[in-house]
């Protein structure tokens, strides 16, 4: 029997985590999958390190590192399994990690994604993440980042998986496009988790399904030049992407209070310049994106989605 699932890591330069990441998948229970590793044109020794030590192990090389986004997708078109796990390579899987993940694709029959829960790697009883949120001031945030992992245990939907710990459906992914490359990093899980919504499906939180993980290994910090442009921009993308004009408009006064809130965040940080760059970046690429055209038959999605705005904004 062919297995049903392939677990994709995007890697660049981290062959320093790779023996765990890869040790814990091989200690997965009552699950049976692919591995597939893409790497980003790493300049360390990763590539080698996985031919001798992981003969087992699939290793798609890229040329150049072309960003998270189009390496997962590299992996999702070189893959033939019904479903796809992406897992960053700054991780540890507990044991049941896959097979929970699986076991709930089955059970919430219009599940998009799942995403299970990220612990802080130094401090496990610690949340990373327990889900994608986001509101009508256009800020993305995780879940209980930061707080005891015990508040986290309940199942539930969520409005988009992280995508460094989350299973898919793969022919979704497909009908959904793909990841775009043009995010190269940061908030591209966001956009796809969006426009699944507006096609009528949903995303999950797994508390049962836990994995530990590092963050910002490759970018070296939470908050850096590089990470804070490219989520500024990204920011401006998701809008455009997935809110028609009457939503934008609808939006724009919290939209507007946002930008400028997170704006004044990152200039006290020393990260001002960067932000308005990202910002710039973002709107000055706006004919390049595909447009969020009104569609009647969405109608119910986007009530249900710009309900769900308003009610994170508590979340903050």
């Amino acid at each position: 029997m062919s297995n049903q699932l392939t677990v994709i890591i995007p890697n660049f330069n981290g062959q320093r985590f790779l023996k765990t990441v890869l040790d814990s998948l091989y200690r997965q229970e009552r699950s049976r999958f692919d591995i597939l590793v893409v790497d980003n044109g790493s300049t360390d020794e990763s590539v080698p390190f996985i031919k001798s030590h992981y003969p087992q192990v699939s290793v798609l090389t890229l040329e150049q590192n072309e960003g998270f986004a189009s390496a997962v997708n590299h992996g999702i078109r070189a893959c033939r399994t019904p479903y796809v796990l992406l897992l960053n390579n700054d991780t540890e899987a507990y044991p049941h990690f896959v097979y929970q993940l699986m076991r709930a694709m089955k059970r919430h029959k219009k599940a998009f994604s799942c995403q299970g829960c990220l612990l802080r790697f130094d401090s496990p009883g610690i949340v990373d993440s327990a889900g994608d949120l986001y509101n009508a001031l256009g800020w993305s945030f995780s879940r209980g980042k930061g707080k005891d992992e015990r508040d986290y245990r309940e199942e539930k939907k969520i409005f988009s998986s992280c995508a460094g710990a989350a299973i898919y459906r793969r022919d979704l992914l497909q009908r959904a496009g793909l990841f775009d490359d043009m995010f190269f990093a940061y908030r591209e899980d966001l956009d796809i988790g969006y426009r699944a919504r507006l096609m009528g499906y949903e995303n999950w939180y797994v508390p049962q399904a836990r994995v530990k993980h590092v963050g910002s290994a490759t970018t070296g910090s939470r908050h850096n030049a590089f990470k804070v442009r490219l989520s500024a921009r990204n920011s401006v993308y998701v809008i455009i992407k997935n809110m028609p004009l009457p939503q934008i408009i609808l939006n724009l006064p919290l939209l507007a209070a946002g930008f400028a809130v997170k704006a004044m965040f990152f200039l006290m940080k020393g990260l001002g310049k960067d932000y308005m760059a990202g910002l710039a970046e973002g709107i000055r690429t706006i004919p390049l994106l595909p447009k969020a055209g009104f569609s009647l038959k969405k109608l119910p999605a986007y009530g249900r989605v710009q309900l769900e705005l308003w009610r994170n904004l508590i979340s903050v």
